[in-house]
């Protein structure tokens, strides 16, 4: 079909180069959650436990980077998060919600297994019933695995606009984590295992894109690298009630990964000298480890996570959301993610 281009296979085992002819990115929209919740309340909610297990506060903000995050209303769901952005990505974009022919509903978060969560967002959206819609499960790497699939249909000419949505939330996680802790006496070993799950943050962020050959305009979505290294897959562990994560190891693992992953992407791409790298915010940490195994320079690598925690696949296209203001026609940005399990993408958009 005209404007596919066939996905190659890239260097390594485990990995694939991709490229796009005619997708763009039209608009990108981040939605705050209203409630904002410090680091130090958190603490201050922890110090029983911290006792217990002989450790002192203050490792979120030290240690992590994250002065605080972000909570929405209790009677505000993962799906009204997502649709909130979805409409703001739409109008942004100009685009009819009529004229929507894929949604994609990326969040980690849902309240239940069935139906899927889209067909919340496409209701609330008021979305054509011509409009495919599902849900894309990948964890933080979701939405960036959406803008794949999504672009490859694009391409394929079975679609003229794709909205990609993500809705967040981590107040309910991190409350019952609270509760559990302060409920038992906890080992260092038990605090340090359930961390992560504190430097969770909520928010909503959605995409839509469209053909570039139609949108002069928009910007152009040029392809980039994905790469796999499940035997990984048991070093961060969530649900609704918790999460559990080898940290150290998990860490470790993702340098390995995102180095591996550079590396196959230098056969097509030049990556060196970007304007922007629009990478996952997880903490101080990993943003540290990843800029310095990469060679990037650290001054393009925007952050958001000292304010709003770790929002999973929301916080790629939340980022990019927040410093689009000061790109220019011309420049050249790398979305860059991991998800559990692991799995690993970069994705190239010339602005």
């Amino acid at each position: 079909m005209k404007g596919c281009e066939p996905v190659a296979l890239g260097s390594l085992p485990g990995s694939a180069i991709f490229q796009y002819r005619d997708t763009a990115v039209l608009s990108v929209a981040a939605v705050d959650a209203p409630r904002v919740v410090t680091s130090e309340e958190i603490d201050g909610q922890l110090l029983g436990a911290y006792e217990q297990a002989g450790m002192r506060p203050g490792m979120l903000e030290q240690l992590a980077g994250i002065t605080e995050r972000r909570w929405w209303p209790e009677d505000v769901t993962f799906a009204d998060a997502a649709a909130m952005a979805g409409a703001k990505a739409l109008a942004e974009a100009g685009v009819d919600p009529a004229a929507v022919g894929l949604l994609i509903d990326t969040s980690v978060c849902r309240e239940r297994l069935e139906p899927s969560a889209s067909v919340d967002v496409h209701r609330q959206l008021g979305l054509s019933t011509a409009c495919m819609n599902f849900d894309l499960s990948n964890a933080c790497l979701g939405f960036m695995s959406g803008m794949q699939l999504a672009a490859t249909m694009l391409d394929a000419g079975q679609i003229d606009y794709a909205l990609i949505v993500d809705g967040e939330g981590s107040r309910y996680t991190q409350q019952r984590t609270i509760e559990r802790l302060n409920a038992t006496s906890p080992t260092r070993e038990e605090i340090l295992e359930n961390f992560a799950t504190f430097t969770l943050g909520s928010g909503g962020a959605a995409m839509v894109l469209g053909r570039a050959s139609a949108h002069p305009e928009g910007h152009r979505f040029i392809g980039g690298v994905s790469r796999a290294a499940t035997e990984h897959n048991l070093l961060c562990l969530g649900d609704l009630e918790g999460m559990r994560t080898d940290s150290r190891a998990l860490l470790e693992a993702a340098v390995e990964l995102a180095v591996g992953t550079w590396a196959d992407a230098a056969t097509t791409f030049d990556w060196t000298d970007l304007d922007l790298y629009v990478i996952h915010q997880v903490s101080k940490v990993h943003t540290e480890a990843i800029t310095r195994a990469l060679h990037i320079d650290p001054d393009r690598v925007p952050q958001t996570f000292p304010t709003r925690g770790n929002i999973g696949p929301a916080s790629i296209p939340f980022t990019l959301a927040l410093s689009s203001e000061g790109l220019v026609p011309g420049n050249r940005v790398a979305a860059m993610g991991i998800g559990s399990g692991l799995n690993s993408a970069v994705i190239e958009i010339e602005w």
